[in-house]
């Protein structure tokens, strides 16, 4: 998360999508897309993946075969530079931290 906090400030991702993003769901600060994009990392973020019907449905509404291809990718490659992390035992620098009950953390830390 870290990398990615540092370059999404780059691109235009505010500091306040990242202070939010453990609570996404209820923050002001997603719009619908950003919001789908999000529901569907988590679901390939989960181990073993799962992905909903609606989550997907969603997306597919939202955005083209082309940029859910892309989505899905950079999506995938994020979760194997997180493993990749914790197998190695390598920490974050505390820019971007998720909470210990947020499913994306469980899943962090299920795969260390």
């Amino acid at each position: 998360m870290d990398i990615n906090a540092a370059v999404g400030n780059e691109v235009g991702i505010r500091s306040e999508q990242l202070d939010d993003l453990a609570s996404f769901e209820s923050s002001r600060h997603f719009d619908q897309r950003e919001k789908a994009v999000l529901r569907l990392a988590e679901g390939m973020t989960r181990t073993p993946s799962d992905v909903s019907e609606e989550a997907f449905a969603e997306v597919r509404e939202l955005f083209t075969t082309e940029q859910i291809v892309e989505l899905t990718a950079a999506i995938a490659l994020e979760n194997f530079r997180a493993r990749f992390n914790c197998a190695l035992k390598i920490e974050s620098d505390g820019l971007c931290a998720l909470p210990p009950d947020h499913p994306v953390r469980k899943a962090l830390d299920r795969a260390r």
